[in-house]
């Protein structure tokens, strides 16, 4: 009987630091974070510009919603819908004119946003950069950009910073416009239109500031 009891004794002994090890591997495994994007916060200005003349217009966008996930520290994932009602242009604040271009962005000839509100950007890769030097891109971001019903991939780079719970991402690009059927005064598609073209890339830049 005692011969038994010492067997099943020395057997616990060997099984539960066994179990404990197991255990505490189990509760180092990484999990994926998830924050929500401010969009109090983040926003994305726009400039267009016309072709032959130094002529611009800029604003911006607000988002709507959105998350970026991180797994093991490092981005992974994300996606974020674009409020495109909220389309304006920052150039023209205080001028009689500012109704009007604000206007026609939002009208067929360019964005349609009665028709298509909502634009929406889902991450479908990242690249760490190597060695980024202190204010530059860190990933390399690319994405399906859905707009006017229309997909198309892009890829930019991106400076992604995590500070205190709060993640922030700047990137500035460039998109073809027409790409997603914004065709109004492009050379691609008008011909004699003299000093009116206006060009098809659209400079973007974004900033998105996430939150657990």
């Amino acid at each position: 009987m005692n011969h038994l009891l010492v067997c099943a004794l020395v057997t616990l002994g060997l099984a539960l630091p066994a179990h404990a090890k197991k255990e505490t591997k189990k509760a180092a495994a990484p999990v994926s974070t998830a924050l929500k994007l401010d969009t109090a916060k983040s926003q994305i200005d726009w400039v267009g510009k016309k072709v032959l003349v130094d002529s611009k217009h800029m604003g911006n966008l607000k988002l709507k919603s959105g998350e970026v996930t991180f797994d093991k520290g490092q981005l992974t994932a994300g996606q974020f819908v674009i409020d495109m009602t909220t389309i304006n242009s920052t150039d023209m604040e205080g001028k009689p004119k500012k109704a009007d271009l604000e206007g026609h962005l939002k009208n067929a000839d360019f964005f349609d946003v009665a028709k298509y509100p909502t634009a929406t950007f889902k991450i479908t890769s990242v690249k760490p950069l190597p060695n980024p030097a202190a204010g530059q891109p860190t990933h390399e971001v690319t994405g399906d950009l859905t707009l006017k019903d229309k997909t198309n991939a892009i890829t930019f780079p991106a400076q992604v910073t995590s500070k205190e719970g709060v993640t922030e991402a700047l990137a500035n690009l460039k998109i073809d416009r027409t790409l997603w059927d914004v065709r109004y005064a492009s050379d691609k598609f008008f011909k004699g239109l003299g000093d009116k073209v206006i060009a098809n890339d659209i400079d973007l830049t974004l900033k998105l500031v996430a939150t657990k």
